[in-house]
């Protein structure tokens, strides 16, 4: 949002009285929330018309033949570069943060966060389909709990772009009961119609219920 004005050769980059003041309307970059951290930080640098280095590479350095727009240009896109930096940097987990490659380039430190954020999430994806194939019923909660968890883990990995077909859910819901729903497992799996989540999800509260009393 860098306003060049061509008839003064000058471009606006105002600065924010304080950076500070904004890192606690920026939520922390933990590996895990990228897309509403990168919006975010797109928004705030934009209203403040510091986003000119994160959006235009670099320009070319200026010599004694650059011309007054040029030199301007440049001018407001070093400054842009150094303060994006620095706001980027305050808002980034250490852990992270000290693992990032080393760069001096606002666009460039931007793709390094979003290259961990992918990295991260396939660590994350990895972490929820083993826990979806493997978590147990073990009655420390209600079956409404148990199933809730279980479909809010599918629909986290859909999100990362790992979606689960709705028959695999049902099974891995399944797989998870312990032997106690074995006539219930047995009974389901002689149906000719399967049920969809909800349906299985309703029928399971009722067999909970009927085995309590």
């Amino acid at each position: 949002m860098s306003q060049n004005t061509h008839e003064n050769f000058y471009y606006a980059v105002s600065v924010p009285n304080s950076l500070n003041s904004l890192v606690a309307s920026i939520p922390i970059f933990n590996g895990l929330n990228f897309s509403y951290w990168n919006e975010q930080v797109q928004f705030h640098l934009g209203v403040l018309d510091l986003d000119l280095a994160i959006l235009e590479e670099k320009p070319a350095t200026i010599t004694d033949s650059s011309s007054n727009e040029e030199k301007s240009y440049y001018k407001a896109w070093e400054k842009s570069n150094r303060l994006c930096l620095m706001f980027m940097r305050m808002i980034i987990a250490d852990s992270i943060k000290t693992a990032l490659p080393k760069t001096e380039s606002a666009k460039e430190f931007m793709g390094f966060v979003g290259e961990r954020s992918q990295t991260a999430d396939k660590s994350l994806a990895g972490t929820l389909m083993s826990t979806l194939t493997t978590i147990k019923f073990d009655g420390s909660r209600t079956m409404h709990e148990h199933v809730i968890e279980m479909a809010n883990i599918a629909a986290r990995l859909k999100s990362l772009g790992m979606a689960v077909n709705e028959n695999f859910l049902v099974q891995f819901i399944l797989n998870s009961l312990p032997t106690e729903y074995g006539p219930f497992q047995m009974s389901y799996n002689t149906m000719k119609d399967k049920w969809n989540v909800h349906e299985l999800h309703s029928m399971l509260v009722k067999e909970e219920t009927r085995l309590k009393n």
